[in-house]
């Protein structure tokens, strides 16, 4: 089991489900791990959600990404460790790539570039990142912004994917273009799973 940004070590905790989805059409996956025992969630769906926008983004054949369910005390870690902010937050995003390039390559690099990973069948896996979330943190969110906590996670796993592919919301017209895609990849998913 791999983990872009060696995760393991920090999330030491048994693994209470876990679940693995390829999406046939296309060789993107998701792996799915929920690290926490504080909210029931749907990590099937969830893994599918993830898989779906990336998909929906463009990202290339043999990508694969990780998307971990932890406790306020695991992501307060990685904030502090990562950001160097105090408590918990609701979703981290880390990329393992800041600046990839749609083939994969760097330029004059010679081989097939940071990212890549060779698996069991010799394929090159581009390994996008990691994202996690907390649905502790995201339960309280839900409140606050009037939804529930399903539409709370599946916001932060669409936001979590666009972070990974370097999008970003530090300027009031970026943040707009955000949001904007993570609605549209919302009712995409809906569409395409018949959820609401």
């Amino acid at each position: 089991m791999w983990s872009a940004t060696k995760l393991w070590a920090i999330l030491s905790m048994p693994t209470t489900e876990c679940v693995r989805k390829a999406i046939q059409r296309m060789t993107v996956e998701v792996f799915g791990a929920n690290e926490q025992a504080d909210q029931e969630i749907p990590l099937e769906r969830f893994v599918a959600l993830a898989t779906s926008a990336l998909r929906a983004q463009g990202v290339p054949d043999a990508s694969e990404a990780s998307l971990f369910f932890v406790d306020e005390e695991a992501i307060a870690v990685l904030n502090e460790r990562f950001l160097g902010k105090k408590g918990p937050t609701d979703v981290l995003s880390f990329p393992l790539d800041d600046d990839p390039v749609p083939s994969g390559r760097f330029p004059d690099a010679g081989t097939a570039g940071p990212g890549f990973e060779e698996d069991e069948g010799d394929d090159p896996m581009m390994l996008l990142g990691d994202i996690v979330i907390c649905p502790g943190v995201a339960a309280r969110n839900a409140v606050d912004h009037g939804v529930t906590l399903d539409q709370e996670l599946s916001l932060l796993v669409v936001h979590g994917v666009l972070h990974l592919l370097g999008w970003d919301h530090e300027v009031d017209s970026e943040a707009e273009k955000m949001e904007a895609r993570e609605q549209q990849l919302l009712v995409q998913f809906s569409k395409e799973s018949g959820s609401v």
